[in-house]
């Protein structure tokens, strides 16, 4: 019988990493119920989303990358040995698409930049016609005035930010498979970098809006 995470739970053991999850929900899966997929989706996409960000891969094809490595799960679902290595897997392959996304990226932009121009006159891109939002627009400032104070970080502490930023519960060992960090210094780390983020904010003299 399978074994879910209120299982384990039960038992007064501490609390199942993000990749014990991910083991319960693969098993789960395999035994027939795939919206047992769905929680730990939600818990690892954010991680995904950032490591493969990390190789360099820009906001608009994040997106896309990080669903092709579900769509990987999914059809090795059933072929993968160690399901506490579902984690491990899936970060492997987030980094896997990710170079090949940067590579192919970087191949199109040299072919179009060696394409001569055959047009007398160069056709005007047209604007795009939806509106922006009051809101929507100083929402956008701020993000981009914390986004340049985060610029101004070591490339160590901005990877490491980045990751914990959108999990409610970080898993510090998924983190350290990521980028590199022991597992025992993330903690103290990730101190240091959030107070040379606040007196960059602080010398930068951003105000930054709650609402």
């Amino acid at each position: 019988m399978t074994r879910t995470t209120e299982d384990l739970a039960d038992t007064g053991q501490p609390e199942p990493s993000l990749g014990d999850r991910g083991a319960v929900a693969l098993l789960e899966y395999r035994d027939g119920r795939p919206q047992a997929l769905g929680d730990f989706v939600r818990e690892a996409t954010p991680l995904l989303w950032h490591t493969v960000r990390a190789q360099g891969v820009d906001r608009e094809q994040a997106d896309d990358v990080v669903q092709t490595v579900w769509v990987a799960l999914v059809r090795n679902a059933m072929t993968i040995k160690e399901p506490h290595a579902v984690l491990k897997w899936l970060l492997i392959t987030a980094k896997r698409a990710a170079w090949e996304t940067v590579r192919k990226h970087r191949d199109d932009a040299r072919r179009r930049t060696e394409l001569p121009d055959d047009t007398d006159e160069g056709v005007p891109e047209l604007p795009s016609g939806d509106p922006t939002p009051d809101l929507e627009v100083l929402r956008n400032e701020r993000d981009r005035g914390l986004w340049r104070a985060l610029d101004l970080l070591p490339d160590r502490c901005q990877k490491l930010l980045r990751l914990v930023s959108l999990a409610d519960r970080p898993d510090y060992k998924a983190i350290s498979a990521a980028i590199g960090m022991p597992v025992g210094s993330i903690g103290s780390t990730r101190g240091r970098c959030l107070a040379k983020l606040r007196d960059i904010i602080d010398d930068q003299g951003e105000s930054w809006e709650t609402s």
